[in-house]
């Protein structure tokens, strides 16, 4: 019988605990992903020429593109 006892108290452990995080989930507010990594590539020297090729690829602009390939 103990062990039954050791289990439901193992089981209302594990109960109390998702409850808490179910809690905790609920509680976040929601977080903008943009937000979060907005500015964290402004010292990254390869983030400019990352830009460049974006523009370059809007643009029509296969030149950009091409020199890098003959390299």
């Amino acid at each position: 019988m103990a062990l039954n006892t050791s289990l439901e108290e193992r089981l209302a452990a594990v109960e109390a605990a998702i409850a808490q995080l179910q809690k905790q989930i609920l509680a976040k507010e929601p977080t903008n992903w943009l937000e979060q990594i907005t500015g964290s590539f402004k010292d990254e020297p390869a983030f400019e020429e990352v830009l460049a090729y974006g523009r370059a690829i809007r643009q029509g602009d296969e030149s950009l593109l091409q020199a890098e390939d003959e390299l």
